[in-house]
């Protein structure tokens, strides 16, 4: 259900939960260590028993001095000279200043009240505890609920008649008992006098938790949540194709390395797809290439051979003063000019496997080629080199470029090819021997491949140089930096 209200709704929640949670743990391990002391009797006990111990020693020693005075006497005298000289010292005989007694009295050998605490209610001659065993010394509880009482008693001791001081003998006897109780509260009232005090302090701290823990809660995690919905936001705008987004780096915690590895990321995957569509492009380059010098081999290259053909065969039927033979002538060599002129248009357009084989190789096959189809001489001197893919495939279009142009316009016989660094510097030279050309004529035939290899070579911080003249073949210089 909170799962709606976002992860800062729910943290709050947590923190509350935990707080409360931890105020229970402790009010729980408080109970477990008060409760056996709510249980009543044995404390009780104790304290009576200590306090009518106390008061039959004063007592017997009293009982001892009056039997050394007065060896005759009655143990009924001497039980009322030790009461009645007794009570001032002990407090039988009024209302006890311990607060912890309700009762104390001085009892015959077979309990009955000599003198009590409470002698309306319980007077002279009195027999407690009748259906109680009566033991001369001990301590318990009796009753059940409200009417528990706890109880004490202690024997008090006098020399017995005959056993005089002459014959070092005591020969005790007991004379009487100091007997003392108190009504216990019941267990539920002690319950509430002794769990009351810290249940309501641990009950106004929950009551507390809630507001405090959610303020506290929605304080301390508002940064935390900016930072994850950032990441969620730039994620999504990921997922929908947009990869120039970055996230700040706003720390080194946990989200902080979340947020640098997203970064990074976010860089490989722009990286992949930017190569990833410069390859499809290149692809896509190279097919429409093939595609269009398959057509020009398949349609043009025929229809201009067969042009050749019948110009040949029309020159050969034609008799030797005829003014069509020199037409024929010159259609022939003209049909022969342009199949040279499209055979250098098909190498040109002819795409080279760079990537797989190299800048070299492909340099290399693409001069097989030329000496091959088209009966062209070349010199090569080939330097071992390591470019970058973008100045690699510039110098091959730049060589193609050279060649498809020395071979369309310059007719030459031989062209030299080489490729050498200096310094920083790449240096790719096409000089070839045909009819050469004025640069001046930008407008002439060779104005759009110049221009289209000028730019090329620019946009990647080279230059070319073109060096020809008539009749003394052409030298293009490409320096690119390496």
């Amino acid at each position: 259900m909170l799962s709606r209200y976002g992860l800062r709704a729910r943290m709050a929640v947590s923190y509350v939960l935990v707080t409360a949670a931890a105020v229970l743990v402790v009010e729980v391990i408080m109970l477990a260590v008060i409760a056996p002391k709510l249980l009543p009797g044995p404390a009780e006990t104790a304290k009576i028993q200590a306090r009518v111990n106390l008061d039959a020693k004063a007592l017997t020693l009293i009982a001892v001095q009056t039997a050394e005075a007065n060896p005759g006497v009655s143990e009924t005298e001497l039980r009322n000279v030790v009461a009645k000289v007794g009570a001032p010292q002990t407090g039988i005989g009024t209302m006890t200043s311990n607060k912890n007694l309700t009762l104390e009295a001085m009892l015959t050998p077979d309990w009955n009240v000599v003198m009590s605490s409470l002698p309306n209610t319980y007077p002279h001659g009195t027999l407690l505890r009748e259906k109680t065993p009566k033991p001369y010394s001990g301590s318990g509880v009796f009753g059940e609920g409200k009417d528990r009482i706890a109880w004490a008693v202690s024997p008090v001791f006098a020399l017995g008649p005959g056993a005089g001081k002459a014959a070092g003998q005591t020969n005790p006897r007991v004379v009487g008992l100091v007997y003392a109780q108190t009504t216990l509260p019941g267990v539920q009232s002690q319950a509430v006098d002794a769990v009351g005090p810290l249940l309501i302090p641990g009950l106004v701290v929950i009551a507390l938790v809630v507001p405090v823990g959610v303020l506290f809660g929605l304080l301390s995690t508002g940064r935390l949540i900016r930072r994850i919905r950032r990441l969620a936001d730039v994620t999504t705008t990921m997922a929908d194709g947009d990869f120039t987004p970055r996230i700040p780096v706003s720390g080194g915690d946990e989200i902080g390395r979340l947020e640098d590895g997203f970064n990074r990321m976010a860089v490989r995957l722009e990286e992949a797809v930017r190569a990833e569509r410069e390859a499809a492009g290149s692809d896509a380059r190279r097919a429409e290439r093939a595609r269009i010098a398959r057509e020009l081999h398949d349609s043009i290259s025929q229809d201009l051979f067969s042009l050749s053909l019948l110009a040949g065969g029309l020159r050969k039927a034609l008799p030797a003063g005829s003014e069509l033979r020199h037409q024929a002538e010159s259609m022939e060599r003209t049909s022969g000019r342009t199949m040279r002129e499209m055979q250098a248009l098909l190498l040109e357009l002819r795409p080279v496997a760079l990537e797989d084989a190299g800048l070299v190789p492909a340099l290399e096959e693409l001069c097989r080629a030329y000496e091959t189809r088209l009966g062209v001489r070349m010199h090569t001197d080939f330097a071992t080199v390591s470019l970058e893919s973008a100045i690699e495939h510039a110098v091959l279009r730049v060589v193609q470029e050279a060649l498809g142009n020395a071979v369309r316009h310059g007719d030459p016989t031989a062209v030299a090819l080489s490729l050498a660094t200096t310094g920083r510097q790449v240096l790719v030279e096409v000089r070839d021997d045909g009819r050469g050309f004025d640069p001046a004529l930008t407008g002439g035939r060779h104005g759009m491949g110049l221009a289209l290899m000028r730019e090329r070579v620019t946009e990647l911080g080279g230059t070319v140089d073109v060096v020809s003249r008539p009749a003394e073949g052409t030298t293009v210089r490409v320096r690119l930096p390496s």
